[in-house]
């Protein structure tokens, strides 16, 4: 590949020291991604079904549903505590020795997990992985944001978004491996994919060795000089260069008017993060955007690919596996093309607006299927055409995880990183990785009763999905801000006015920064006036 065309896909400000962080902290997202792609196919398991008795014929299907629910949902129980956790050691020891620690804290949870003799140490197990694993959802995009050029901050971000399909798309083979060349009647077909986790946690414990510690963990600790050593280290700039002491410039000035109104302390950052309007409107805004990404269906595909695959048709254990590995792999693929190629060039709002269409139109299809084909006769879902149609929806579901990747999961980690003020970021994340994991024990634990007859069963499920996708694509397109190219403090003000009022204004193109004090004038002719302080701009 020539150079010039290397440069097009390798920006000139990814250094080695940047390489290192994005390969650290932007490959933690497949902690959870491995978790996924593996409990999603171990659940279905002959050898695990019997080894913890999941399958009981003394259970209802309702109490099926709730051990199985309890078995997917437990690392995303740990991550509500391990999110809270992060942001205290953050606070305290740095980004950086937070990372290794959540890598012994996971591998702590996986050894309980694996040695496990009752479904009791599964639950055990499980919960203190997910304490591990949440922690990487509150500090890594964090830390990518913060020590990124403004021109790749999305690319950057979106690592680790990928990297969870990566650990999807890991497990997922790893799994449909297992089940090959091991016996079901052995432990060992479940555990020795399993322990791919253990490698993982290993090797980015071993990359954190190369990385830097965030320059604005060290400008809220007194060393400013070292913070921008730092930067020049991540940049490959010297110290005094303009564009550091311009980032350096913004985070001295929104520490100092943070600190003139809130003080130094711990305390002060929570009670600003509850207490100021601006604030309450970030929360609100990402309690809305998580609750609608979270509910409109993909993860639960994701979390229970193989069972869904077998309602379109596809039998046999090993065919589901392999169809569900494909399905990490698109992801995967996906995920990457945004990172690259989409993210920062095409816009935040653009590249969400593609993502969600795609994912409402193939879950619009997949319910229609779902419909016609609970009401048919036996001999007709036997019939060519029915046929055809269902390998049409199976199509659709792999649309559905492409639409996913490109949009929701790619934008919700970059909204966390962006949204919050550096007085209160990390706070602010922990806050938001709780929301996001509240609601992923919400699906993990209802979509198995949704799908039962006596629940909203499989077509309208997927009826209810299609319709919060549509709401949240209703909330983006008026609600979310374009942030592309603009320096991390920059972006912060962005969210903190009305949203309505961003949308409005970026869709005229106009650079603005808004904060409480924002107002909306509009007189007879139709001529809409933003204020903010002292300063007028007219559209």
């Amino acid at each position: 590949m020539s150079r010039p065309l290397m440069r097009n896909f390798i920006p000139q400000e990814f250094t080695l020291k940047l390489l290192f962080g994005a390969l650290c902290f932007g490959l933690s997202g497949a902690a959870r991604g491995l978790d996924e792609g593996l409990i999603a196919s171990t659940v279905s398991e002959d050898s695990f079904i019997r080894q913890f008795h999941l399958d009981a014929a003394g259970l209802s299907a309702t109490e099926k549903a709730n051990r199985l629910s309890n078995v997917t949902s437990m690392v995303h129980m740990g991550s509500l505590p391990g999110a809270i956790l992060g942001f205290l050691l953050c606070e305290w020891i740095g980004i950086l020795w937070t990372m290794r620690e959540l890598c012994v804290l996971w591998m702590v949870g996986l050894v309980v997990f694996l040695t496990s003799h009752n479904l009791a140490d599964v639950y055990v197990g499980r919960f203190f992985m997910g304490m591990g694993i949440g922690q990487a959802g509150v500090i890594a995009p964090v830390y990518l944001a913060e020590i990124s050029p403004p021109r790749i901050r999305g690319m950057m971000v979106c690592i680790y978004g990928m990297s969870e399909y990566l650990g999807i798309f890991i497990g997922y083979f790893a799994i449909w491996g297992a089940s090959i060349h091991i016996s079901n009647s052995s432990s060992s077909q479940w555990i020795v994919p399993q322990s791919v986790q253990a490698m993982w946690a290993v090797l980015l414990f071993f990359l954190s060795l190369f990385c830097e510690e965030s320059p604005r963990f060290l400008c809220k600790k007194g060393s400013p000089e070292k913070a921008s050593e730092v930067f020049a280290r991540l940049w490959g700039l010297h110290p005094m260069d303009p564009a550091i002491q311009t980032e350096m410039r913004n985070i001295r000035k929104q520490l100092q008017e943070e600190e003139e109104t809130t003080g130094r302390y711990l305390i002060a950052s929570l009670k600003e993060l509850f207490t100021q309007k601006a604030n309450l409107r970030r929360i609100i805004f990402i309690f809305c955007l998580q609750l609608l990404s979270q509910w409109s269906g993909p993860n639960s595909v994701t979390t229970y690919a193989p069972e869904l695959f077998g309602l379109f048709g596809i039998s046999g254990q090993d065919e589901k596996l392999f169809a569900t590995a494909i399905f990490g792999l698109v992801k995967l693929i996906s995920a990457l093309i945004c990172a690259v190629l989409l993210i920062d060039r095409l816009g935040r709002k653009k590249t969400l607006f593609i993502g969600i269409t795609l994912q409402i139109v193939s879950l619009f299809y997949d319910s229609i299927f779902l419909t016609v084909y609970s009401s048919m006769s036996t001999s007709s879902k036997h019939a060519s055409s029915t046929i055809h149609a269902a390998v049409g929806s199976i199509v659709f579901m792999y649309f559905i995880g492409i639409g996913w990747a490109m949009g929701w999961n790619s934008i919700q980690y970059l909204v966390t990183a962006e949204t919050f003020p550096l007085r209160v970021r990390l706070c602010g994340a922990s806050l938001a990785t709780c929301i996001h994991f509240g609601n992923r024990i919400g699906t993990s634990k209802a979509t198995p009763y949704l799908l039962l007859s006596s629940g909203l069963t499989p077509a309208g499920t997927f009826w209810f999905f299609t319709g919060v996708s549509i709401i949240g694509l209703l909330f983006a397109i008026f609600f979310l801000p374009e942030t592309s190219g603009k320096g991390l403090e920059e972006t912060n003000q962005l969210y903190a006015g009305l949203p309505a009022l961003q949308s409005m204004s970026s869709a005229t193109g106009a650079s603005t920064s808004t904060d409480a004090s924002l107002s909306l004038h509009s007189d007879n002719t139709g001529r809409i006036t933003f204020q903010l302080k002292s300063n007028t701009l007219a559209h």
